[in-house]
């Protein structure tokens, strides 16, 4: 080899190395914009809740609907993402979504009044939902192609951001009250949004004539299913998300309620880089079935048994699939060519989680055991709508007739080779 195609090679491997550098600080900031909005924002009144019944007099009726305010918002915020265009990729609606988002968890313990907390919670679920469109499509456009290992670590921030409020409101909430559990949450979220700022598009960006040439190439039927799916998701999950640690608590010690919710943000932390992971070895609908029985047997464990073993296995088994799934549907949303699938995705998942808890109600005289059975079928449910997708899912798209998919060693990514440029990019 010359000296000179040495030089030209180090100094490519060296601007991969930068670039790569680069994908996995955005990935931080991602992670970090995803902690912010879902991690703590979403979930962290699960936590706060029973600290509220205890000291703010909340009532499981005023509960009920501050959950189901803030599912509301954040079905609101995915429609939004739909009829706006650019929201669902705007730097500036991140940032003001995020100042919205920490102002509402600051304004919580101002007042004592269950409607104005359901119209806080509402405005916090459509900040949420605009931070993780944002942060989505980040993803799929920056990182997906430049570095696919570090899409699973920027998704895994959910889970960071789960588990981070899990252990700040059980200290907090051993030393004050459910004020200082909502303030310190908020002052959780600041640095979080602080660290995610940068990401996002400037400015709008008009429709390419690819996207329209992606409008008619997707494949409406097949996005038809994933998104029966994700909606079936959406609306199995939130009962487990609402109900899993108070079902734990009711059948065990308080602190193992509160242990399966850290629980379940530490087995969301690996969880999303090892589904992406699995979608280089098979097929994502698979995945996404899988994840889904997975997670339905999760589900129904607590149900049909007791004691902390299961109360942990079932944690696990949530914690490790409901990230995971978001993963995989996302980005089986973009590969069918649907533009606008994020947002589409988002709604419906939303639509879900304000279906899923009211569906249960009614069961609920009689504890959470059939809630979580109900929440159980239903996911499954979702599972036999991945294996439908599955039937003839188009894994790979080849530009052009002969073309084949090759692994390039120096930026370790898949791209396309037609028959007339077949060398030099084998492993």
């Amino acid at each position: 080899m010359r000296n000179d195609q040495v030089q030209e090679l180090g100094s490519e491997r060296t601007a991969l190395t930068g670039a790569a550098g680069g994908s996995w600080r955005v990935a931080a900031q991602t992670a970090a914009a995803l902690a912010a909005a879902m991690g703590v924002g979403r979930f962290v009144f699960t936590p706060i809740l029973p600290l509220m019944e205890t000291q703010s007099g909340l009532t499981r009726q005023g509960a009920s609907l501050l959950a189901t305010g803030n599912y509301l918002g954040y079905l609101l915020g995915g429609i939004l993402g739909i009829l706006v265009s650019g929201l669902g990729r705007a730097r500036r609606a991140l940032r003001t979504s995020g100042l919205v988002l920490i102002a509402s968890l600051v304004v919580m313990p101002l007042t004592h009044d269950v409607a104005t907390w359901v119209v806080i919670r509402g405005l916090a679920g459509v900040a949420s939902a605009v931070m993780f469109m944002v942060a989505g499509h980040t993803i799929l456009t920056r990182l997906a192609s430049s570095t696919p290992r570090s899409v699973g670590w920027a998704y895994g921030g959910v889970g960071a951001g789960i588990a981070a409020s899990g252990i700040l409101i059980a200290v907090v909430g051993a030393v004050g009250d459910w004020r200082a559990a909502w303030w310190s949450a908020s002052v959780l979220t600041a640095v979080l949004v602080a660290v995610g700022w940068p990401i996002g598009e400037s400015g709008n960006r008009p429709g390419s004539r690819t996207a329209v040439a992606a409008t008619r190439r997707g494949h409406r039927a097949r996005f038809a299913l994933l998104a029966g799916s994700y909606f079936l998701e959406g609306t199995g999950y939130i009962i487990a998300g609402t109900f899993l640690v108070a079902a734990v608590s009711a059948t065990g010690p308080r602190w193992l309620g509160s242990s399966v919710w850290i629980i379940v943000g530490l087995a969301v932390v690996p969880s999303s880089a090892l589904w992406t992971w699995l979608s280089t070895r098979a097929s994502r609908p698979s995945l996404i079935a899988g994840a889904l029985v997975l997670q339905a047997i999760g589900m129904g464990l607590p149900a049909l048994s007791a004691g902390p073993w299961v109360a942990v296995v079932a944690a696990a088994l949530f914690g490790v699939t409901f990230v995971g799934i978001t993963t995989l549907s996302l980005a089986t949303g973009r590969h069918l060519g649907i533009p606008g699938a994020i947002a589409i995705l988002t709604a419906g998942y939303g639509i879900g989680q304000v279906i899923g808890p009211l569906v249960v109600t009614p069961l609920l005289g009689n504890g959470y055991r059939p809630a979580l059975l109900v929440g159980s079928a239903i996911v499954l449910a979702g599972a036999v709508a991945a294996l439908f997708l599955r039937v003839g899912f188009p894994h790979y798209d080849q530009p052009h007739h002969g073309a084949r998919l090759v692994r390039n060693p120096l930026v370790h990514r898949l791209r396309t080779v037609g028959p007339d440029d077949q060398t030099g990019d084998h492993d």
